[in-house]
């Protein structure tokens, strides 16, 4: 395996997917601003958007990959048996999740967006738009258990790329925003469950080479497949974390007027380089690591988990940088339009600040969940989460009537530094990874060529000030201009301090 490679190539769909989901939130903060129906469409679609995150980003990963490459060693029929029984399960539990969420989405909704309860139009709108989204759950989780199979073959590219499908079919719908009017959201909550569809459909077609599912009723369990059920709600929980956390923090935001609204939007920008620094790195190493740790290969998995931390940080450090010096410049260029008012843009610049601040724990607590995923150890990382998530809820609620919705950003950040700590001092301890001489030498690097790279974004920032403002209306293109630029002298910067190697990108793992 190639690190940089593979790693490259499920962020090139991802990065495709995400700026399709930018291309469709720019359309839908158009069109629906951060009123309350846009409050209700955010809720409906926050659920599902949650468990795609929760599903398809790694998290399904964490716990099938290990089981199933320790299946395939014992032969391809044994890989077979073992996904075919896994998937049943999958489909006959989902289904009954979901149609008892159906039949008691009232109930559902007053707990997830508890501070709705006192406007009756705001929360019928969001039961009906939810129960249009809500089947989405089955499709996805499916689906990511068919990006797992593709995965363990080390295939990343269309479960990387399945994603698209859902911005593309919402970004159709919301062209025609002007003709639908308030029917809007109906339609696109609808076509949420119909891409999920789509895309579990796309995944079967591609992963029939390694696995043709078939449906029977056999409740005889094999041991197996039990271990791995035993570890996937806390690989899902420690994986999701800091979706978990944000999922909490949009209930608690349901009790301040649109702040749901300005978490969404800021939860979107920061999302493009978890998703890249975190969520793609520990997806591409867990099959690789899986077989080294199996093989007992200790100078192989000390070179993966070195080259993970350190890809991970050369790209979240420079982001987090870059939305700490121009959260305002950056949330106004990407959202700004139409019924996203100065306020709003304001606000969400807010809650970014914050995010950005964790941006690095974001993606670190991914790569290191993945050290202990290979191990087949999902426990660990479950209990921290634990810690991490209630560390956020009881932060978020003892200083949310004083703060407001910014003291959820700040929790999210603070619990998800507090859950990468323990991790890593859970690591260091059982001596799974351990920081030498080599690994400080270049992450100094990187610090030095992030710390020199602002320097030259802020003052590429302040200088183009003017046709940054809220009301230029060719900030977009400028912020793009000065973002390339800058990545640009990053590269160079880290080749000229050796933080990046062109070497590197041949390195085979």
């Amino acid at each position: 395996m190639n690190l940089i490679k593979s790693t490259g190539t499920f962020s090139f769909f991802t990065l495709i997917s995400r700026i399709l989901g930018y291309l469709r939130d720019v359309l839908i903060a158009f069109h629906l601003g951060s009123g309350p129906i846009a409050d209700a469409f955010f809720v409906a679609f926050r659920i599902p958007n949650t468990f795609r995150r929760l599903f398809s980003e790694g998290t399904f990963n964490s716990a099938f990959v290990p089981s199933y490459s320790s299946e395939l060693i014992k032969g391809k029929k044994k890989g077979q048996e073992f996904a075919n029984r896994v998937f049943n399960l999958l489909l006959i539990s989902l289904l009954i999740i979901v149609s008892l969420v159906e039949l008691l989405m009232p109930g559902f909704i007053y707990i997830l967006a508890p501070g709705f309860k006192d406007n009756s139009e705001k929360i019928e709108l969001t039961i009906l738009l939810t129960r249009l989204t809500f089947p989405f759950l089955i499709f996805v989780s499916l689906a990511s258990f068919l990006s797992a199979i593709l995965n363990s073959h080390n295939k990343f590219a269309a479960a990387a790329g399945a994603p698209i499908i859902l911005n593309i079919l919402l970004i159709l719908v919301l062209f025609y925003g002007n003709y639908l009017n308030d029917h809007l959201v109906i339609y696109l909550s609808f076509v949420v469950s119909l891409a999920g569809l789509i895309q579990l459909i796309v995944l079967m077609i591609y992963s029939r080479k390694f696995y043709k599912s078939k449906i029977e009723l056999n409740f005889k369990i094999p041991t197996s497949v039990k271990m791995f059920f035993k570890k996937l709600l806390p690989s899902i929980f420690s994986s999701g974390v800091t979706q978990i956390n944000i999922l909490i923090g949009t209930v608690i935001a349901s009790f301040q007027a649109s702040a749901v609204s300005y978490l969404y939007y800021a939860d979107r920008i920061y999302q493009i380089n978890l998703a890249v620094a975190g969520i793609a790195i520990g997806t591409v190493i867990l099959p690789n690591l899986t077989k080294n740790v199996q093989s007992k290969d200790r100078s192989k998995i000390e070179l993966i988990q070195n080259k993970a931390l350190e890809l991970s940080l050369f790209l979240s450090l420079p982001a987090m940088m870059a939305l700490l010096i121009a959260p305002n410049e950056i949330t106004s260029a990407l959202f700004g339009y139409g019924e996203f008012d100065l306020n709003s843009t304001n606000n969400s610049a807010r809650a970014l600040f914050y995010f950005a601040l964790g941006l690095p724990a974001f993606s670190i607590i991914k790569i290191f969940s993945s050290f202990l995923f290979a191990r087949h150890n999902t426990k660990i990382p479950f209990y921290f989460s634990l810690i991490s998530v209630a560390v956020n809820v009881i932060l978020s609620l003892y200083f949310f009537k004083d703060v407001g919705f910014i003291i959820i950003p700040i929790a999210t950040t603070a619990s998800s530094w507090l859950n990468s700590l323990l991790l890593f001092i859970y690591l260091n301890n059982k001596k799974y990874f351990s920081i030498n001489l080599n690994l400080i030498n270049n992450l100094l690097k990187i610090f030095m060529s992030t710390i020199i790279t602002s320097i030259f974004f802020y003052n590429l920032i302040d200088y183009y000030s003017n046709r940054l403002l809220y009301e230029n209306e060719y900030k977009l293109l400028v912020i793009m201009l000065l973002v390339i630029i800058t990545f640009v002298a990053y590269i160079i910067i880290s080749i000229l301090t050796k933080a990046f190697k062109i070497s590197d990108i041949k390195l085979k793992y």
